[in-house]
This record gives structure tokens, sequence and C-alpha cells, in this order.
């Protein structure tokens, strides 16, 4: 059965109008994939040739045309620059917060719409990992002479978690922070054959680029944990990981960015074997040594120990 067209519509005129059209057609079951994807990786979308998202969505390219003639849009292309809208709109920190702000909440509904959410943007981070890719990242993080990790504003999150991770298993490691002043001299530390392993979301960070692209000159190995293939880190590294990062508020999901970091230093500590093993025992012992961690066994200075007797 055709899909449902409304030949009085005006045709949509904003990524929100698109959803609208999409969920009030009936659509084929062809389409109703290409709308499913539209739906869940518009920042994918907004940078995918038609014969790429024919081949994701497994239909032709002119069932895309057909799709997007049925919501009243004009071809392809008007289908990208709606996709491409709603990733400007999105970037602007005040539209996200006039998003937000206007969910609902409702008992017993939202957290699991969240966790759901979640979930989906680790599954289709890890379904679109490149088998050789995660494997060269992998050894470049290993195996070169030091590594430089970077990224900043929300990304210095998820930077810091794999610079202290790293250390945990490998020496020389370097955290570069731009907001000391010493971006020149921390850049300068970059050699030949070293690794750099850079975070970066839409609106992409100025001094993170300008650090890639200086380490790609040096002759370092640039790993890039990024949003789409459009990013200038997605341009400049060697290895790049696609990370999805949906969210219902203002504020973009990092949750995917850190479950990667997680599974690729697991994985350099898997490499290293040994070597591994011998810097954490060493970490350890540190760790004992300078009383780092709070001791459950030993009561704090000046502090008497409780008396339970006046409990019972």
């Amino acid at each position: 059965m055709p899909p449902d067209t409304d030949a009085s519509a005006s045709p949509p005129q904003t990524f929100a109008e698109l959803v609208k059209a999409m969920r009030s057609r009936r659509l084929t079951p062809s389409q109703q994939r290409i709308a499913s994807y539209v739906l869940a990786d518009p920042e994918g979308v907004a940078f995918m040739t038609i014969s790429e998202l024919a081949s994701v969505t497994q239909v032709n390219e002119a069932t895309i045309v057909r799709f997007a003639g049925a919501l009243g849009v004009p071809g392809y292309p008007g289908l990208v620059r709606l996709c491409r809208q709603q990733l400007r709109d999105e970037a602007q920190l005040v539209r996200r917060f006039d998003s937000g702000s206007g969910l609902t909440f409702t008992q017993g509904v939202d957290l699991p719409a969240v966790l759901q959410l979640e979930q989906a943007n680790i599954a289709r981070t890890f379904a679109r990992v490149d088998a050789d890719t995660f494997t060269e990242a992998r050894e470049a993080l290993a195996h070169a002479p030091r590594v430089h990790v970077l990224g900043l504003r929300k990304c210095h999150s998820v930077a810091y978690l794999a610079s202290y991770l790293l250390g945990l298993v490998r020496s020389e490691v370097q955290l570069i922070t731009p907001s000391t002043g010493t971006l020149v001299e921390q850049l300068g530390r970059i050699n030949e054959g070293d690794a750099m392993l850079a975070v970066s979301v839409h609106r992409y960070s100025r001094d993170t680029v300008l650090g890639v692209e200086h380490a790609r000159a040096t002759g370092a190995t640039c790993i890039s944990l990024t949003d789409n293939a459009s990013s200038p880190l997605a341009r400049l590294s060697q290895h790049t990981f696609l990370v999805d990062g949906a969210s219902q508020s203002m504020l973009r999901s990092m949750t995917a960015f850190t479950a990667l970091v997680q599974a690729l230093v697991f994985e350099v500590g898997r490499s290293l074997g040994t070597e591994a093993r011998r810097h954490l025992e060493q970490e350890e012992l540190l760790l004992g040594r300078l009383g780092v961690y709070y001791d459950l066994d030993v009561p704090s200075p000046g502090i008497a120990a409780p008396d339970l007797a006046n409990d019972l």
C-alpha cells in the first residue's frame, strides 16, 4: 500500500516538522526503516551520501528519494538539509537548554527511557567499530613511546579518564591541559612515533583540532573519538571512532565515549600483558606507601572509635 500523503500539507521546514511528518504518515516497511534511522541518528544522516544511507538501511536509492517525496521534502538533499539544521540547532547551548526545559517527567517512565537511550548510544557506537581500526589503535596506545591525550570542555572528562586509565597500565602518558597556558610547551613534547588520543564533539574545540594537526604533522599516530565523519578530527586522524551522544536534554551524552575508552584501555592492558601487570603492581605499592586511600581499619587521629554499646 502506498504511503499516505497530504497534498495540502506544507513541506517540513525544520527537523521537528520532519519528525512530525514521519510519525503521522503511513509508510511502507522500507520507508519505516529509513525513518527509524533518521530519527535515531540525524547527525549521521547529515553527512551521509544517499548510497551510504541506502546501504545502512538496506534499501535502494530510489526508495530514499520516494521516502523524501512522501514527506514533502525536495529529494535527498532536502532531507540532508533538515538533518544538518538539527545539528546546528543542537550545537547551540541555549537551544539545547530550551529543548530540555520543555521535557515533562512522569513517575516510572522517564528513567527507563533515558537508560534505553544510553543503551542505544553504546550499542550503535560499538556496532560500527571496525575491528582493524580497533586493533591498530590499541597497538598504537600500547606500544608508542609516549601517549598524549587531549580533550577540552565537556570532552575533558573523557580525556582525563583515558589518561588516568592508560597511566595505570603503561608509562609515559601525558594529559594535555591548555588551561595552564602551556599548550605550546605540551605540544612540543610530541615526537614522531608517539600516539595522540583526542576527543571532541560538535562544536569542535579549536585547540583540540590544532593539537591533532600538530601531532599528525610531527609523525604521531592520531586516534580520535568524535561524533560524525565530517569532524575535523576524523579528517586528520589515522584511526577514528564515531561515537553516539544522543540525549533527551540540552546535555550531550558522554556515556558511549566512556564505555569505548574503557574498552580500549582494557585491551591495551591485555596487549601489554606482564608489562601492564608490573606497572599496576608498582602503582599499588606507591599508593600504599603514600597512604593515598582511607584505611577503614585504622581510626583517624583524634577521632575516638564509636561506642557501639550505646547503640544497643
